[in-house]
């Protein structure tokens, strides 16, 4: 997902979420993107500036010594076991599966796999929806 600033020929500001670039000049050609308060249709993009990640921002220790880490990787290897035990292992078919899915070009089911970067990444420009499945072994 990306968030644009947007601004009409009125002068109106807004902000608006497209699943990817493409979408937002996919639907702007189409003359569908319309401010959030005049309903004009002429909108840009406008200036703004980028997220950054502030290094002062509260961060929540785990280390094996914080109080909720056992009961954390205790649900985590909980949610590893469910899936392992209930999902089907496409393996290196992951991200091939998981599109097939989102596009209900197969069955809707439940699957686990791998995945390179690349492949994630598509899926995520794609909006597939998916989880990392966590792996922490028993005295990890």
């Amino acid at each position: 997902m990306i968030q644009y600033s947007l601004q009409c020929s009125q002068g109106h500001r807004f902000e608006a979420w497209f699943r990817n670039a493409a979408a937002y000049d996919e639907q702007q050609a189409r003359g569908i993107v319309s401010c959030a308060q005049c309903g004009d249709a002429r909108v840009e993009k406008a200036p703004m500036a980028p997220s950054v990640a502030r290094t002062d921002a509260e961060r929540v220790p785990l280390s094996a010594a914080h109080p909720d880490a056992a009961k954390i990787r205790a649900m985590l290897r909980e949610y590893r076991h469910k899936v392992i035990s209930e999902a089907e292992n496409v393996g290196d078919r992951f991200a091939e599966e998981a599109r097939k899915i989102h596009f209900e070009e197969t069955e809707a089911r439940g699957i686990y796999g791998q995945a390179s970067r690349d492949e994630v990444a598509g899926l995520i420009e794609d909006g597939v929806e998916f989880l990392p499945l966590p792996d922490v072994g028993e005295d990890n």
